[in-house]
């Protein structure tokens, strides 16, 4: 399985994270944990399919699909051979570009289709008809470029990117006090925009830092990994890592070369 991570025009930068591709030729099917990261979605299929199990489960995915926030743990299973294109988008875009609430979004992956929005199915068909991954990246860029508007200046931006910069480690009042906001308008705008509370998106985004520690050259123990990434409490790191990854940090192989950790480590 090769994984590529492919970063948007400058000008596209508060708006698409990166795009990235999967490929694999090995149609045996393989089993993979996806775990929370902190920025929803657009997932493309030019292979076969993949089943999903976000609860008790499986069921297979469509061709096209947008995936929300999540809050814990899912499945992915491979039926053949993997051709797999995602666009990251920022953690507000979804709702800046497309208008979508993210609140109903919230650990849900859906067909792109089902939304019944006009720009989405646009995107979707330009994507489809272009020949290669190449050619999709650049019909997806002039895309969004056409839909661009000054969104730097909104509150919901302002106290995302505080939370991004201080790895999830930022208060709720410093984040009121840092954006103007009330801990309720900030609580509003990230059920739309976001599709979680300003508090538990601040968690997500420190539980993904973890995997930003473990990417240098120096190994470290749990202590060591928990202290690296903002956890001064042993049993608080563990608890908050078993919450999104379903295991103890001991056991998780972070060396593996899978989904989640290609998402995670940037």
């Amino acid at each position: 399985m090769s994984f590529k991570r492919i970063s948007p025009p400058k000008e596209l930068s508060s708006y698409i994270e990166c795009f990235w591709i999967v490929e694999d030729a090995d149609p045996t099917p393989t089993i993979q944990k996806i775990i929370p990261d902190g920025f929803p979605e657009m997932i493309f299929h030019f292979g076969d399919p993949y089943l999903i199990k976000l609860k008790s489960k499986w069921t297979k995915q469509s061709w096209s699909l947008l995936g929300g926030q999540i809050t814990g743990h899912f499945y992915l299973k491979n039926t053949g051979i993997s051709s797999v294109l995602g666009i990251k988008f920022r953690p507000a875009a979804l709702t800046l570009l497309f208008d979508i609430d993210m609140h109903p979004l919230t650990d849900r992956v859906i067909s792109l289709r089902s939304l019944g929005q006009t720009d989405v199915k646009i995107i979707e068909n330009l994507v489809k008809n272009a020949d290669g991954h190449t050619a999709r990246i650049d019909k997806a860029v002039e895309y969004v470029s056409k839909k661009l508007s000054v969104i730097d200046d909104r509150p919901i931006n302002n106290a995302v990117e505080k939370i991004l910069s201080s790895n999830g480690t930022i208060s709720i009042n410093d984040l009121c006090s840092d954006t103007g906001c009330s801990e309720r308008q900030l609580e509003r705008l990230f059920k739309r925009y976001i599709g979680l509370s300003p508090k538990l998106y601040s968690r997500i985004i420190r539980f993904a830092y973890i995997f930003q520690q473990v990417q240098g050259s120096k190994k470290m123990n749990g202590s060591e990994l928990g202290i690296a990434s903002g956890y001064y409490d042993q049993s608080h790191f563990i608890r908050n890592f078993k919450a999104f990854a379903g295991e103890d940090p001991s056991r998780y192989l972070f060396d593996q070369p899978s989904l989640s950790n290609f998402f995670l480590k940037k």
